[in-house]
């Protein structure tokens, strides 16, 4: 079954020429030689370009392989941008499976039929993608007599072995597409896949995507910026979800967006302040938001706010992070590239070895270019997969919370000269990281520390008395014992002098006799000569090492 898979992989590959991204002089002699006889499965899109052969292949493979292009989309640092392109075009659209066989995964989960928590479900889907599929669905009644409209997402039945299946063959593709491509080693495929490999197993738990949810509602509640649905968690399972069902318009349609009247420039610069609140107030931000995921709620004009669905995959950034991501944007902003380097060594994502001022060229170089443009053509994200790319000459590793990063950045940003093309990132992004630094520093940080901390020191005060007393004692029993064992190291080296010199001299008279005996026995003069200098370097030797000779 694995060699019909991978003959099946390989044939589409070769149907589509994509074996051509490896030089010939690069392939091994069995592939230069078992090539020509495959001759029926040579290039038949000779005359499309290499993106575009690459998009059908991985279309024609099915939705593993295109959630793979998906994602390579995002890493601009990996491929030209003709190829970027062509793999933002995948679609994730994929045939739905039976809602009967949809019913019976629902209550094999939740262990009892549909009809004991809903009034109604429908089996026909509301919308089928390559991991899952959504139902629509109503709640029975409540306390208060109200019905609820809820979706109900679905694992698509046996996906996890097809995904096992082809990650182990990719897993072997990319091994060798590590060692044949030019770019191999600078590409790291087998790292890509393994990381390919996490994304996928984590979107395959709807119990964690239901936390991620829970969790961003919870940093969002009563916000005008950002609506996250309400999750029933007692009706979710690993492989179900029941989520609050929402009325929005995608936020691709413009046509209709511009047609209910709602402000597009004021949602875009929402989209942007929605992001960079997401990253830098709560270190917690949405990483899937690409068009699909992403509508705006229809009953607010000129105060447009987002709604979003899908929290399979969410990013995370630690203190440090933050604070190297908001000084870097802000030296960008002031084109100081010295601060950009120095932040980078500071960080030790740079070695300490690299030479700064090389660094600070490197940076100036690619990016003052850009400068001369107008603000509005300038791409935010593409400021930073450039600077990414130049650190990585200076053997920086990208992290892989800032690779998520920069794909989310890209998306809003897509989203955002969507809406409203004259959008100025860098002009709606910079009041917001300015604030956030000052935030960080002088005494409003003091301020809020103390504000956050209170409640513990609160907590700590009424014991400060016992503490003390008790460290008190401690040192007062600390002395004590260190004047016991002094007292104890003295007698201890007066036994050793005393022991030292009874040896020496026990030593000193066994060899005295040794030599009294040799002169009285008949024996060669010069091994009586030997016996008395030994016993005159034993004993020389014995002094210099007595007890409590200070060395030199």
């Amino acid at each position: 079954m694995r060699i019909l898979r991978f003959y099946k992989i390989m044939s589409i590959l070769l149907r589509y020429g994509v074996d051509e991204m490896i030089p010939r002089d690069k392939l091994p002699w069995w592939a230069k030689v078992g090539r020509p006889c495959l001759f029926w499965l040579r290039n038949q899109h000779p005359d499309q370009p290499m993106g575009m052969r690459l998009r059908l292949a991985l279309e024609a493979l099915g939705p593993v392989f295109v959630k793979l292009g998906q994602m390579l989309s995002t890493r601009r640092d990996l491929f030209p941008l003709d190829m970027i392109v062509e793999l933002s075009k995948l679609q994730d659209d994929v045939p739905p499976f039976p809602g009967e066989q949809a019913q019976r995964v629902i209550e094999k989960a939740f262990g009892f039929p549909v009809e004991q928590v809903f009034s109604h479900f429908s089996q026909t889907p509301l919308a089928s993608a390559s991991i899952a599929q959504v139902h629509e669905a109503t709640l029975k009644k409540t306390a208060d007599g109200a019905e609820r409209q809820v979706v109900v997402k679905v694992i698509r039945p046996d996906i996890l072995r097809t995904i096992n299946a082809d990650i182990e063959l990719m897993q072997s593709v990319a091994q060798l597409a590590a060692r044949l491509l030019p770019d191999g080693r600078r590409l790291k495929p087998v790292e890509v896949i393994r990381e390919y490999r996490k994304t996928l197993l984590d979107e395959l738990n709807l119990a964690r995507e239901a936390a991620n949810a829970i969790q961003l509602r919870r940093n969002f509640a009563d916000s005008d910026l950002l609506y996250i649905p309400e999750v029933w968690s007692d009706l979710t399972r690993n492989n179900v979800m029941v989520m609050e069902r929402i009325e929005g318009i995608p936020i691709s349609d413009v046509e209709r967006l511009v047609a209910e009247g709602i402000h597009l420039q004021v949602l875009a610069e929402r989209g942007v302040e929605v992001f960079f609140t997401q990253v830098f107030r709560d270190s917690f931000f949405h990483a899937d938001m690409h068009p699909g995921n992403i509508f705006v709620d229809p009953t607010r004009k000129d105060s447009p706010r987002y709604i979003a669905v899908d929290f399979g995959i969410v990013g995370t950034l630690n203190r440090d992070d933050k604070r190297y991501l908001a000084e870097n944007f802000i030296a960008f902003f002031n084109r100081d590239y010295r601060r950009v380097a120095e932040l980078h060594i500071d960080s030790g994502w740079i070695p300490a070895h690299i030479n700064v001022e090389e660094f600070e060229s490197a940076i100036r170089t690619v990016c003052e270019p850009i400068f001369e443009k107008p603000l509005a053509e300038i791409s935010f994200g593409h400021v930073l997969v450039n600077l990414f790319n130049t650190a990585r000459r200076f053997e920086m590793e990208v992290q892989p919370q800032l690779v998520l990063l920069q794909k989310t950045l890209l998306y809003v940003e897509g989203l955002g000269r969507n809406l409203y093309p004259e959008l100025d990132l860098w002009k709606t992004a910079k009041p917001f990281l300015e604030r956030w630094m000052q935030e960080q520093m002088g005494w409003r940080a003091v301020l809020r520390s103390l504000k956050e901390q209170s409640p513990r020191w609160a907590e700590k005060l009424p014991e400060m008395p016992m503490l003390l007393y008790d460290t008190l004692q401690g040192m007062r029993q600390q002395q004590r014992s260190g004047a016991e064992w002094q007292r104890q190291q003295l007698e201890l080296e007066h036994r050793a002098s005393r022991s030292h010199w009874w040896t020496t001299l026990a030593g000193s008279l066994t060899i005295v006799a040794g030599v009294f005996v040799g002169f009285n026995v008949v024996l060669p003069q010069w091994f009586t000569a030997v016996l008395v200098l030994s016993a005159g370097l034993t004993w020389w030797q014995a002094w210099r090492q007595r007890p409590g000779r200070k060395r030199r």
